[in-house]
């Protein structure tokens, strides 16, 4: 009878939490249990990531019906479109630096001018990206697939992607401040609704299925981009009236030099970080192109999995750097270090699940998207190598973020560097081309790389000196 009411009290408590981390009651993350703050963090996040990463799942899905040409134009767009959200994560990482710090400081208004410079430098950014991108889209993609049918199906859907590029930033940018403040459920809650909205209007853009107009594979670019900015009006509107944690006032816009020197400075790392990966990514992705367009269209469908199932991780890594930015404001380093640990502990034991999954069942996957027998060859075996390093990943993307999260993004960009330009890029290349290997050289290439990058990284993180940086 006690065995039962124990049962029932703990079901009671776990129920209590996840409902508090659905509902993003204000919580304090620099006391009480570490587990409980993860718990809590990690909960909303992994649910935005996964609904981030929907957007190329379903967009993918519906592409796929169409033809391989289709789905080599997203797989090549979205290549390209990594380097934008390169700067969008690597801003959002500086917006959650700096937001942590300030609130675990308790200092909630220069919590609000940080964002609100997080908004100006999307906008700047948008401009700077959306001109060349409309002008040079088709060429883009001429250069990427060796198949010229490829660019002559794909040039609007890549116009149109690179152009309308500020929801893409604004959607991750803004997220980055309700991260640092501790509110994941908001930033979860936009993405839901971009996703929602995405998920309705890409079967009616793409086949034209009532009213709506018969696009192809530019639906796909239609409905995501009003997808994305419905989500952004959502985080605004939360931004600008409801201010649960953080509110921006009109006189916030105002330019503040300082702030977005600093978030430059610290973003800088950050988005380097990621534009080297997204970098070797295209490069990658450019040696597959050469082999075949099926070859290609066989990656870029097995990559959506990889992502649908590193997102969420990417969630529990969100939530390592809130707590590691929050408490070190709070003075607290070796709590900081702790949460680091943990979560990468619990995001291992995920990711290993997950790489089990995909080992499994990586044809199945594959043929949810496609029947053509090249693809679903070529994706099957991308699946089932990369999951091979999941557990590796589980843990350096962990640590890696916690870095970045204390505001020290040079450490990682360096480890970003050797990995995947003295060891992945030139690898792939001698395995692929080099020694005949193919597509199965790529896939190994970043297996090696993936593994040895999370083990510097924690080779690093233990040794401590992002502890001592300044934000």
């Amino acid at each position: 009878m006690s065995e039962t009411k124990t049962l029932e009290t703990r079901s009671r408590r776990i129920g209590r939490i996840l409902k508090q981390a659905i509902n993003g009651e204000e919580q304090e993350f620099t006391s009480g249990s570490i587990d409980r703050a993860i718990v809590l963090l990690s909960i909303p996040m992994i649910l935005e990531m996964a609904m981030e990463s929907l957007f190329a799942v379903v967009d993918a899905f519906f592409v796929a019906k169409i033809g391989v040409d289709a789905v080599a134009t997203v797989g090549l767009t979205e290549s390209v479109l990594t380097l934008i959200y390169s700067i969008a994560i690597g801003l959002s990482a500086a917006a959650t630096a700096m937001v942590a710090r300030r609130i675990g400081e308790g200092n909630r208004d220069a919590a609000a001018k940080a964002g609100a410079q997080v908004i100006l430098i999307a906008l700047v950014m948008s401009v700077l990206i959306a001109v060349p991108g409309y002008i040079f889209a088709e060429d883009i993609l001429r250069v990427m697939a060796r198949d010229q049918s490829v660019a002559d199906v794909g040039t609007q859907f890549t116009r149109l992607m690179l152009t309308a590029n500020l929801p893409i930033l604004l959607l991750w940018m803004l997220n980055g401040i309700f991260r640092g403040a501790g509110d994941a459920a908001t930033a979860m809650r936009a993405l839901w609704l971009a996703n929602g909205v995405n998920i309705l209007l890409d079967p009616l853009f793409i086949f034209g299925i009532g009213p709506f107009p018969e696009l192809g594979v530019l639906g796909a670019g239609v409905a995501t981009t009003i997808g994305r900015s419905t989500g952004v009006l959502y985080q605004l509107w939360h931004l600008f009236e409801v201010g649960k944690i953080v509110k921006i006032k009109w006189q916030h816009l105002r330019p503040q030099l300082e702030i977005i020197a600093r978030l430059l400075k610290i973003s800088a790392g950050s988005t380097g970080q990621y534009l080297i990966a997204s970098a070797s990514w295209i490069f990658m992705i450019y040696i597959l192109g050469q082999i075949s367009k099926e070859v290609t269209a066989g990656y870029t469908i097995a990559i959506r999995i990889v992502i649908f199932a590193l997102l969420p991780a990417w969630g529990m890594a969100n939530a390592a750097a809130t707590l590691v930015g929050q408490n070190l404001g709070a003075g607290q380093p070796e709590r900081a270090e702790k949460s680091a640990w943990r979560a990468g502990y619990f995001n291992m034991v995920f990711l290993a699940i997950v790489g089990a999954i995909c080992l499994i069942s990586a044809p199945m996957l594959i043929r949810l998207f496609t029947q053509e027998p090249t693809a679903v060859a070529a994706g099957s075996m991308a699946l089932r190598i990369l999951a091979g390093g999941y557990v590796f990943y589980g843990w350096g993307m962990i640590l890696s973020q916690a870095i970045n999260g204390a505001g020290d993004t040079r450490t990682p960009t360096i480890l970003n560097f050797i990995f995947f330009w003295l060891v992945e890029t030139p690898l792939a290349a001698l395995l692929a081309l080099q020694l005949g290997w193919g597509q199965l050289g790529v896939y190994w290439a970043i297996v090696i790389a993936e593994s040895g990058m999370a083990l510097a990284a924690m080779w690093v993180f233990r040794r401590g000196k992002w502890k001592t940086v300044k934000v």
